[in-house]
């Protein structure tokens, strides 16, 4: 990638498309503080933050392709592990797909399922900032309908940025949408520009 400038604020989405290889999951690392750039400049209200302090002030969560939690626990005792309110573990517990799952094993669930309860658990944390590695692969259509609704209702509080090869998925939640391509990005306002860029 040469260069890439991205702008979030709460009560949008923004939508992060781009082909395999393209660099996605490689810019949502970066932002996380979890790999490093060669250059990188992070304001938060038009201050400047370190990649260092993202983690340790809870500015962001990112929740990554791969699974995360302790595949011996059940659900039940794996929402405690990640949030202490009790309001915030209520949300968790009374989602209705999560509720349908609590006293199953995280090694019982199938992927979908276990990609459902980490965005669910991992949105309803404290963090003003919210990035989804793929959130909607795996999912069954029902699930992706519950997610994006979901999602909808997260954004009146967080800021979100989230990127899929589901693109339609990806459009419907979108406020904002950016296509990576040839290391750089690109503003895409429909399904025209994908095909400009070479995306579909």
């Amino acid at each position: 990638m040469r260069e890439v400038s991205l702008s979030l604020e709460t009560g949008k989405i923004v939508g992060l498309l781009g082909r395999n290889g393209s660099g996605k999951s490689t810019v949502l690392k970066i932002l996380f503080g979890t790999l490093s750039a060669e250059s990188i400049k992070l304001q938060l209200n038009e201050k400047e933050i370190l990649p260092s302090e993202i983690i340790p002030n809870r500015y962001i969560a990112y929740v990554p392709q791969h699974s995360f939690l302790p595949l011996q626990l059940k659900v039940r005792d794996v929402i405690p592990i990640y949030l202490q309110g009790e309001k915030q573990q209520d949300a968790v517990f009374y989602d209705e797909e999560v509720a349908k799952l609590t006293n199953r094993k995280v090694k019982e669930l199938s992927e979908g399922e276990r990609k459902y309860v980490e965005t669910v658990l991992i949105a309803n944390g404290p963090h003003p900032f919210l990035m989804l590695d793929e959130p909607f692969s795996m999912l069954e259509p029902l699930q992706i309908e519950r997610l994006r609704s979901f999602l909808l209702q997260q954004k009146d509080r967080k800021g979100i940025l989230v990127t899929d090869h589901y693109y339609q998925d990806i459009m419907a939640i979108s406020d904002r949408l950016h296509l990576l391509t040839n290391g750089m990005i690109a503003l895409v306002e429909n399904e025209n520009d994908l095909r400009k860029f070479g995306y579909l």
